[in-house]
């Protein structure tokens, strides 16, 4: 499953089985939504910002500047956007694992349907 949202630019820069390597564009009021990932690590590294990195579990804010990096672990909810609404760009490197892109709303349906058995 991949991510059906809509940001500014998107540049692969390499993909193998278990690994990928893109740069992310995301314009001013775009945001790459709520979700996880059941195997892969995302590590992003800021190239135009500043930008945000929210996760839930614990519920935090990164704050990234050109030049900084964080790491976002398997299973962690988390969303990327610009600091206030502005424009960024960034290389996410993701693996080792197959990448999957579980948006937050489907992941908390599925725990209710679990919970109600």
């Amino acid at each position: 499953m991949s991510g059906d949202y809509k940001i500014e630019a998107r540049e692969v820069v390499a993909k193998v089985k278990e690994l990928r390597a893109s740069i992310l564009t995301v314009g001013p009021g775009q945001c790459v939504p709520w979700h996880h990932h059941s195997e892969v690590t995302d590590t992003v590294f800021c190239i135009e910002g500043p930008m945000q990195v929210e996760t839930r579990t614990p519920d935090e804010a990164r704050i990234l500047a050109p030049g900084d990096t964080t790491v976002i672990t398997p299973g962690q909810p988390h969303r990327v956007s610009g600091v206030d609404g502005g424009r960024c760009k960034f290389l996410i490197i993701q693996g080792v694992g197959n990448y999957d892109f579980i948006p937050e709303a489907d992941a908390r349906a599925a725990l209710k349907a679990l919970d109600s058995k």
